[in-house]
């Protein structure tokens, strides 16, 4: 890997991460709350969840004067700044399309890294990458629009027709979860399967 590589990350030898589970899915679609689920059915001393945007999040916090823990919030807050830290974002991304993901990965420190956010195919590439030796699952998660209004999504020009939204639509995953309120298949059976994959990659101690 030459040095000016754009994903540079430590080596897998350094690194407790055995599995990688990287979530992506519409604004409202719950990703939160089932990455949530997982983490807690899987055990807080096995996974822990890697949010792509609280990098970005505090980096833009700290360069306008914003408050940090208010932008990781799900509020008006955050709404307020949102396209403008997508903007930032992804000019940041533009110069070291790792930068954010990179991050994530090298303050990991359990064997199961849940990425709850991805939004961008840079985002899949960056842990996807040849030099790695940890195992890959995606997850999509989806809602139907009548879901997502119900939950206070409301279509916004420039946040939700941008590539941080629709950057990762119509591609393949390891696992699709209808996340509506009477899915044909309960939430719990998509994540037994999933967690039964997770596991199946961990290397007893």
């Amino acid at each position: 890997m030459g040095a000016n590589c754009v994903f540079c990350a430590p080596s897998p030898q350094t690194s407790t991460v055995q599995v990688v589970v990287i979530f992506s899915g519409k604004r409202k679609c719950g990703k939160d709350y089932v990455t949530g689920k997982l983490v807690e059915q899987l055990g807080a001393s096995t996974a822990e969840i890697g949010r792509l945007s609280a990098p970005l999040k505090k980096a833009y916090a700290e360069e306008n004067g914003l408050d940090y823990k208010k932008l990781l919030s799900d509020g008006p807050y955050k709404e307020k700044f949102r396209k403008k830290m997508i903007v930032w974002g992804e000019e940041r991304r533009n110069k070291d399309p790792g930068f954010f993901a990179r991050k994530v990965f090298n303050g990991a420190q359990k064997p199961v890294l849940i990425i709850s956010d991805a939004r961008r195919p840079t985002d899949l590439e960056y842990f996807q990458r040849s030099d790695v030796d940890y195992k890959i699952v995606t997850v999509r998660v989806e809602a139907s629009e009548e879901t997502r209004k119900k939950r206070n999504w409301v279509f916004t020009d420039g946040v939700d027709n941008v590539e941080s939204e629709c950057g990762l639509d119509g591609r393949e995953w390891d696992f699709n979860i209808q996340n509506d309120e009477n899915p044909k298949v309960p939430l719990q059976t998509h994540l037994d399967k999933l967690i039964l994959a997770i596991r199946g990659n961990i290397k007893e101690a």
